[in-house]
């Protein structure tokens, strides 16, 4: 079976997507589904492109154990659309500024990351509101819902 692919995004790259790949990634390394999926995470501006993850995101990560790598900020492209099963945005305008990267989201691969936990809100941005404790709650529960949606794909292995 091949690898089920995920895009986190935001807008810049280096606050909630960044921190989005590496709870994600922390959660299958804990579930041992590691090898079953191929995640990264991208930007829907050049604001921040070439910057390394923002500091509060870094000392959240530390403070909660979830492991992370130094990595930085890139650009999402209309040629991403054809590698990935989800576009996994942080809020309304991350997913509206991926469907015009991409021209279209004919195969809905677009969605908001708390949609997956049943929840009609955005992920707020720590940039802006100081307030990385609330993003990381918020990241937490929509990966753990879009984990439990898709490790459904290998159950019946």
């Amino acid at each position: 079976m091949s690898k089920i692919r995920i895009m986190f995004v935001c807008h810049g790259n280096i606050c909630r997507s960044p921190m989005a790949e590496f709870v994600f990634k922390d959660m299958l390394f804990k579930r041992g589904l590691t090898d079953r999926f191929a995640v990264c995470s991208a930007a829907v501006s050049t604001d921040e492109i070439g910057s390394p993850v923002h500091r509060g995101t870094v000392e959240k990560l530390k403070e909660k154990g979830v492991p992370f790598l130094p990595r930085r900020a890139v650009l999402l492209t209309k040629e991403d659309y054809d590698r990935y099963d989800y576009f996994v945005g942080m809020d309304f305008h991350n997913a509206a500024r991926m469907r015009r990267i991409f021209g279209n989201d004919e195969k809905g691969k677009v969605s908001r990351l708390l949609e997956f936990a049943g929840i009609d809100r955005d992920v707020d941005d720590p940039w802006y509101t100081g307030d990385f404790e609330t993003c990381y709650d918020d990241i937490t529960r929509g990966c753990a819902a879009l984990l439990k949606k898709t490790e459904k794909n290998f159950i019946t292995e």
